[in-house]
């Protein structure tokens, strides 16, 4: 198993970007910007569930966006039709989350591959048409308006901008947590397997399909507490808000940050955010900019902006251990492309228990 630093997964490097996030209302031009970050901030979350069954687990699901809407359409009738409180449907839009997301899985994981691709974007479809066409629960194309804010407790008015955007902060520092967590436990390790192949994962004894559905049931929990919260910050919901395009952006955050990554979708997502913002004023040129721009950064950075970082960070890890296994100094920063060949080729004939050694610890 790989044990090489990843510094966007350093404790140190979390606390610098928690710290930024921390004072960037105190920097922001104005509300709307703040606005937009905690917008960003409520995407991320839902992206970090999508990196979970995709990233993690290999499935790519592409009702993931209809999972937000049952999250958002949740905390808004009980809100607004129901008289709720805030806290107690976001609660259970955690819960509709997990349910739908158990009989949707327990059906969808019995396909493979563009199998079951397919088959998740027809749901993702279908419960578009839901909220578009069943007027007596989710209001139609009329939507829902006067969505009740989340309950300060006499403490704080999370009808402001400002008490929101940290509100958002921290929930998305819940995800990252947990996420992290995921990662480097015994499940995330059996996700990962299964992400590399079926076969390979049954023949060391894992259960494939409780597995692939506890995966699939993580990550829609996280897309309806993410569409819990846009209902509290927005206000306002209408059926294009399950629109399947919407699973569609969260895929390009996910492949710009880097899929598979920790830090990958937060950062994809704030910078597909900030570079849209940022060509607004094209108005419909927009795209003209906006598309090669993503090419670009696709083609330089193919694993993701964490992936491609996270595979440099290795090979100059690997170089140096190969070179100090063979009695060389590591490269330095002038001349690592010049010395990275002839290390590799010391290694090939070096003894083979240094060989073995260098491989397991990859």
């Amino acid at each position: 198993m790989t044990r090489v630093l990843n510094a966007f997964n350093h404790p140190a490097t979390l606390l610098v970007l928690l710290g930024l996030a921390i004072g960037f209302p105190f920097v922001a031009g104005n509300e709307y910007q703040v606005y937009v970050m905690a917008l960003a901030f409520v995407w991320a979350i839902a992206v970090y569930g999508l990196n979970i069954i995709t990233g993690y687990c290999g499935q790519l699901n592409l009702a993931h966006g209809g999972f937000f809407a049952i999250g958002a359409y949740a905390v808004a009738i009980l809100t607004a039709d129901h008289g709720w409180n805030f806290w107690a449907a976001f609660a259970m839009a955690g819960v509709f989350g997990a349910l739908f997301g158990l009989i949707v899985g327990a059906v969808s994981l019995r396909l493979k591959e563009h199998y079951f691709a397919i088959f998740t974007l027809c749901v993702g479809f279908i419960i578009y048409m839901l909220l578009d066409k069943w007027e007596a629960l989710t209001h139609g194309p009329l939507g829902i308006i006067s969505i009740a804010p989340p309950d300060g407790f006499g403490v704080v008015d999370f009808t402001q901008t400002r008490p929101f955007y940290y509100l958002v902060l921290g929930c998305l520092c819940a995800a990252v947590f947990f996420t992290r967590r995921l990662s480097n436990s015994l499940l995330g390790r059996t996700f990962r397997a299964i992400r590399i192949s079926d076969d390979l994962a049954q023949s060391l004894g894992i259960n494939l399909m409780r597995n692939k559905i506890l995966a699939f049931v993580i990550s829609t929990v996280y897309a309806a507490l993410a569409g819990g919260l846009y209902s509290g910050v927005v206000r306002f919901i209408g059926p294009d808000i399950g629109n399947f395009m919407h699973t569609f952006d969260m895929i390009a955050y996910l492949l710009v940050g880097g899929i598979g990554t920790l830090m990958g979708p937060v950062i994809g997502t704030l910078i597909i955010t900030w570079l849209t913002q940022a060509v607004q004023s094209l108005e419909e040129y927009r795209m003209i900019v906006f598309g090669p721009l993503l090419v670009v950064l696709v083609i330089f950075f193919p694993k993701g902006i964490a992936g491609s970082f996270q595979a440099w960070r290795a090979r100059r890890n690997a170089t140096a251990r190969v070179s100090n296994e063979t009695g060389r100094t590591p490269p330095s920063q002038a001349d690592t492309s010049e010395t990275a060949q002839p290390s590799a080729t010391t290694s090939a004939s070096a003894p083979t228990g240094h060989g073995t050694r260098g491989h397991s610890n990859a």
